[in-house]
This record gives C-alpha cells, sequence and structure tokens, in this order.
C-alpha cells in the first residue's frame, strides 16, 4: 500500500495523472512558488516549563510527551530540521495537501550537513514546490487521504489476523 500511495503522489505532483477539468477544455496552469510564499515557516520552542497533561508536543520523531498548555494551538505540518528532513508529519491541516507535496519532495537533496541530516528555516523557505489551483489540491488531497485511511484499515486488519494467528497457534499446542 505504501508504494501505491508513493506511486500515487508521484504521478499527480509530476503532473502526469491529472483530474478531467469540469466545464472547460484544459487544465487549469500549476504555478511555481517557493515554500516561504505558501506558508510561514515556524521554529520549536522549550515546553519545559508546563506541567504534564494531555496536549501532545510533537518534535523531529513524533509526539515527545504530553503537556498541560498548548504551544501553539491551529493546523499544522512538521518537518524535522534534524535527522528526519525527509520524513513530513501531518498534524490536522486543512488543506492536507501541503502534507503530501512535503512527502513528495526529496529533503535530503537540501540536507545541509555531513553527519545528521538538517535543515534551516532559510533553505525551507526556498525551497520550490507546484501550486494548483486550490480545487485541484482538494481533489488531490482527497485522493492520497483516501489511500491513507485504506492503509490504516489494512493495518488494523493485518494486526487483528496475527493476533487471531498467535491465539490459535498457542491453543492448537497445549
Amino acid at each position: 500500500m505504501r508504494t501505491l500511495l508513493n506511486n500515487v503522489s508521484k504521478r499527480l505532483f509530476s503532473r502526469t495523472l491529472r483530474y478531467q477539468p469540469i466545464g472547460s477544455l484544459e487544465f487549469e496552469e500549476w504555478q511555481i512558488k517557493s515554500i516561504g510564499d505558501v506558508m510561514r515557516i515556524g521554529s520549536g520552542r522549550d515546553y519545559k516549563h508546563l506541567h504534564s497533561g494531555d496536549i501532545p508536543v510533537f518534535g523531529t520523531g513524533g509526539i515527545m510527551t504530553y503537556v498541560d498548555n498548548f504551544l501553539y494551538e491551529g493546523e499544522t505540518v512538521c518537518i524535522g530540521r534534524k535527522g528526519t528532513i525527509d520524513k513530513p508529519m501531518y498534524f490536522n491541516v486543512l488543506p492536507k495537501y501541503i502534507y503530501y507535496a512535503f512527502r513528495a519532495i526529496n529533503w535530503k537533496e537540501y540536507n545541509e550537513a555531513s553527519g545528521v541530516p538538517s535543515l534551516s528555516k532559510s533553505t525551507i523557505e526556498k525551497i520550490q514546490i507546484n501550486v494548483p489551483s486550490f480545487n485541484e489540491q482538494l481533489k488531490i488531497m482527497t485522493v492520497l487521504s483516501c489511500i491513507d485511511k485504506k492503509m490504516d484499515v489494512e493495518r488494523r486488519i493485518l494486526s487483528k489476523l496475527k493476533e487471531q494467528k498467535d491465539y490459535l497457534l498457542n491453543k492448537l499446542f497445549i
């Protein structure tokens, strides 16, 4: 399934797979923009002054801890600037299109370090991305989200089948 998502993403973002325009015979052209022109790039914040709670704190590896107050409240896409520069993370973003666009970027191509892969905010802001019309962004996001949801269902089914197998094997050799 991951291969399906990657292949469909590549075809959508390279525009070899396009949606038929409604009411028009021509596709709208995509604009090439730098990430800094499309969105505001923020940086991590210190959370150590907060107390334990149920609000997640995200780092480059995912959820680091839970705190009692927001450092940032809203929708976002996260990308690690150290180590995990090629693994963008999605956290309730609308449109989710940016998350999928980030997944299509070869982040390691922009690596600025010889040891742990690293990116600076200014480098991220300069990266060029293709930006289709809002309607096409929604269509792309919808298709890729459906594949993501299907992958989640398949993972849960696989997990349940493994549980069933383990149960049956244990009962078989009593």
